[in-house]
């Protein structure tokens, strides 16, 4: 047992492939760095960075869903349709695509620590200008899909630069719960926005939703950047560093890797769940207000985020507990991604049948809560099969599920718009949560596949 007990999250004196550990001697918390591979955090550091990495998710899920739970009132005020209600909301992940990959990489190269604070203070800006944009005189219609356009190109860098400092910062056995950790800002931040916002929205308006993310965002962009970075300066121009000190992940054969079947899985199985996920989020909101209009908004947008903060941890803890026991690494992550897309389509397609409020509210709590084993299973299945690369490759499944999600929330619009039945909605989901993870469990693999004897350098 005292054996467990030294041995829990982040153990600096664990022996790890780096050259060195971060020196804390100096006051302040700092970033170091080895001369040619990035080093894993101590103690201290690492529960600092992820507090702050979690509030900065929190933060980041509040202003990516403000317009989704505003968009009730922003169309009756603006007088949209539910088509053009799916292409405001819709144009957040053209936005998102944009930037997965390049953030990946870049967070690879320089540190997705650095990465953040530039697309923090970024996208913080632009949710607090977002209802200052909706006063310019111009259409609303088109100034309100041009932000969240960059909202996404701006957003678009979070999740990579937080698989690549899991990667590097990171020892390797404490991956799964690390990740089930820092998903629990997305549920916190929903819980926030769906709590605190929908009182915002109901007792100051929709604009201070808006406000209040944002202005969130740029105070932890100036902690960060004052306590732990502690005034760096920090550019791109240290992306185009020599040669020499280039990251391993830029000496990847991608081409090699694009050829596995086990990467194709992954980046499958990603893009059907995010596909569901993103859909889900962004019409939930509607599908209450349309089908029990007298409800309370704050238990459908706060129940369902309640539940999933104890799976996640749960999810993190149990996967790496049978890791531990011996059970293969592709077993449990199958095991893991099975309960987030397999089981969760059974409570999706419940959800299709129930006309009962507390019914639907406790479909969709079980199916949010299943579906946060998929952060113990595909999103760190990217670490186990190509650690040296995870945020670039972790980009490139991003780009793939923002397009997919694109293309389902604008057809999930038309279709209700069309149909006016939300029945053939959560049917397509179901559907597309299947084929995911049958996919995934067919030829998903655990193993490391980003080193050769002679990598060729491209």
């Amino acid at each position: 047992m005292a054996d467990e007990q030294e041995t829990g999250l982040f153990n600096p004196h664990e022996d790890v492939p780096f050259i060195k550990q971060c020196d804390c001697s100096t006051p302040g918390l700092q970033i170091t760095q080895s001369s040619s591979k990035p080093t894993v955090w101590p103690r201290p550091l690492a529960r600092t960075w992820t507090l702050m990495l979690l509030l900065v998710t929190c933060v980041l899920h509040w202003s990516r869903m403000a317009m989704p739970i505003c968009a009730v009132t922003m169309a009756r005020e603006f007088e949209w349709s539910k088509t053009e209600t799916g292409m405001v909301l819709g144009a957040f992940f053209w936005g998102y695509c944009f930037t997965q990959v390049v953030g990946g990489h870049a967070s690879d190269r320089i540190g997705g620590e650095r990465v953040l604070l530039l697309s923090t203070s970024s996208w913080g800006i632009m949710t607090a200008l977002t209802p200052i944009l909706a006063k310019t005189g111009l259409s609303p219609l088109l100034t309100m899909t041009a932000s969240r356009f960059l909202l996404g190109v701006m957003q678009g860098v979070h999740y990579p630069s937080l698989v690549s400092i899991c990667s590097q910062r990171v020892t390797e056995g404490e991956r799964g719960l690390l990740m089930s950790t820092l998903a629990c800002g997305c549920y916190l931040g929903m819980m926030l926005v769906g709590g605190v916002g929908s009182l915002m929205l109901d007792w100051f308006g929709w604009q201070s939703v808006f406000y209040g993310a944002g202005l969130l965002a740029v105070f932890w962009a100036c902690c960060v950047w004052k306590c732990l970075l502690q005034g760096t300066d920090i550019s791109l121009d240290s992306l185009w560093i020599s040669r020499k000190d280039v990251s391993e992940s830029s000496r990847i054969n991608w081409l090699y890797l694009l050829r596995e079947p086990s990467v194709w899985a992954m980046i499958i199985a990603h893009l059907c769940f995010s596909s569901s996920y993103y859909t889900l989020m962004s019409w939930l909101p509607t599908f209450f207000k349309d089908t029990f209009p007298h409800a309370k908004d704050w238990v459908f947008n706060v129940i369902p985020w309640f539940v999933a903060l104890p799976t996640s941890l749960f999810g993190g803890s149990i996967s790496d507990h049978l890791i531990r026991q011996g059970c293969g690494t592709a077993a449990v992550r199958k095991l893991m991604q099975f309960c987030s897309m397999g089981v969760a389509s059974v409570f999706i397609l419940f959800l299709c049948k129930t006309s009962s409020f507390i019914q639907a509210v406790a479909c969709v709590s079980v199916t949010i809560g299943l579906s946060t084993f998929h952060n113990s299973g595909v999103s760190v299945n990217v670490n186990d099969q190509a650690p040296s690369c995870a945020g670039a490759l972790y980009g490139v499944m991003n780009t793939c599920a923002a397009f997919t999600g694109l293309l389902m929330v604008y057809i999930s619009g038309y279709m209700i718009e069309v149909t006016g039945s939300w029945v053939n909605v959560f049917s397509v989901l179901a559907l597309v949560n299947v084929i995911g993870v049958a996919v995934f469990i067919t030829l998903g693999e655990a193993k490391r596949i980003d080193q050769l004897d002679e990598p060729e350098i491209i």
